[in-house]
């Protein structure tokens, strides 16, 4: 995977509100905005979850609130017959399409499709039986770490390093909907990399676009945002999802960041140089007779460049001028008398 830019992802999710039309429209959308890639989830109901009417499969708070697991997850599932033809418009479109599974079988029907990178679910990462069985694939793997203690971020790693996977990327996430910026802590995109030794992103659920390019600034090399043609669609995920010309202002935020990186030299560019005669050096600032003295009142440092640096404005001051000099003349040391 190509780390040297920022991967921007549009997470499909569940904003295709049931229709298979509404979901090729997202992903052409997607492409026009500037989006790099498009993610889906490759689960159903039952996969992810049980039918099951107690208080633990219910949700309480968030935008969630009150529902069961199974009602969810049946209403934001992207039907597995559709995965063909959404690939297929990803491809045609000029973009990657890859998905987070959730249990093996999600993972072998995601084969069959050739899907070229796996991301694991913040809510996923304490899964090392599954971590491990999509390592071994040999495909990419991009882990949220949303509900994660650092302890659980090193075996999800570990996991699939063992299985002979390195390709991991970890991805800062804040597991609210939506997040707020305070929550974002994207101090921890930097530690990650150090820590674990991986390319670090964000997967993020903040409204707006800020924390997005603050991620970018601090090397992040993937940035996840849910997507949605409008909001006013309404469904699971349209609160915190973007829409088109949110998404094409970020995106084209993102690469702005990215070029005013740039890299660690100390060499001049040529705009550079050139602005150097506006610097400061030493000029005459009354007419000078030869052998007068040169003092604080009749040499100076001013704008523009042309004369002696002032860092010699000590060694100058007290020595006699070896000619007249008039006012306005970048000073020389051919100026100076012996």
């Amino acid at each position: 995977m190509d780390t040297k830019t920022t991967l921007i992802v549009a997470e499909l999710s569940a904003n295709h509100n049931g229709s298979l039309a509404t979901a090729v429209e997202t992903v052409r959308a997607a492409a026009r905005v500037g989006a790099d890639a498009v993610k889906l989830q490759t689960y159903t109901a039952d996969t992810i979850t049980l039918d099951c009417r107690t208080d633990r499969f219910r949700i309480d708070g968030g935008p969630w609130d009150g529902r069961y697991l199974h009602d969810l997850y049946n209403e934001a599932y992207t039907p597995w017959a559709w995965h063909g033809e959404i690939f297929r418009i990803a491809r045609e479109e000029g973009m990657l399409c890859f998905s987070a599974p959730f249990d093996p079988s999600a993972v072998d029907f995601l084969e069959t499709l050739g899907n070229p990178i796996y991301k694991i679910a913040s809510f996923e990462i304490t899964d090392i039986p599954l971590i491990e069985y999509v390592a071994a694939k040999g495909k990419p793997v991009m882990i949220s770490t949303g509900i994660a203690a650092e302890i659980e971020i090193a075996e999800a790693v570990e996991a699939c390093r063992r299985v002979g996977n390195a390709e991991v990327i970890l991805l800062k996430c804040t597991s609210s909907y939506p997040a707020t910026a305070a929550e974002a802590n994207l101090a921890m995109i930097a530690d990650m990399r150090v820590r674990f030794g991986c390319p670090t992103g964000l997967s993020d659920h903040t409204l707006g676009d800020t924390v997005a390019l603050a991620s970018v600034a601090l090397g992040a090399t993937v940035v996840e945002k849910h997507f949605i043609l409008s909001r006013a669609m309404g469904g699971p995920d349209a609160g915190f999802s973007m829409e088109p010309a949110e998404f094409a202002q970020m995106a084209a935020r993102i690469r702005e960041v990215e070029q005013s990186l740039g890299k660690v030299s100390y060499d001049l560019s040529e705009k550079t140089l050139a602005n150097r005669r506006f610097s400061r050096s030493l000029f005459v600032t009354e007419d000078i007779k030869r052998g007068e003295i040169f003092t604080s009142k009749t040499v100076r440092s001013v704008r523009p460049a042309g004369g002696l640096s002032p860092k010699y404005l000590p060694v100058v001051l007290g020595k006699r001028a070896s000619c007249d000099i008039e006012r306005g003349t970048p000073l020389s040391a051919t100026m100076i008398a012996e």
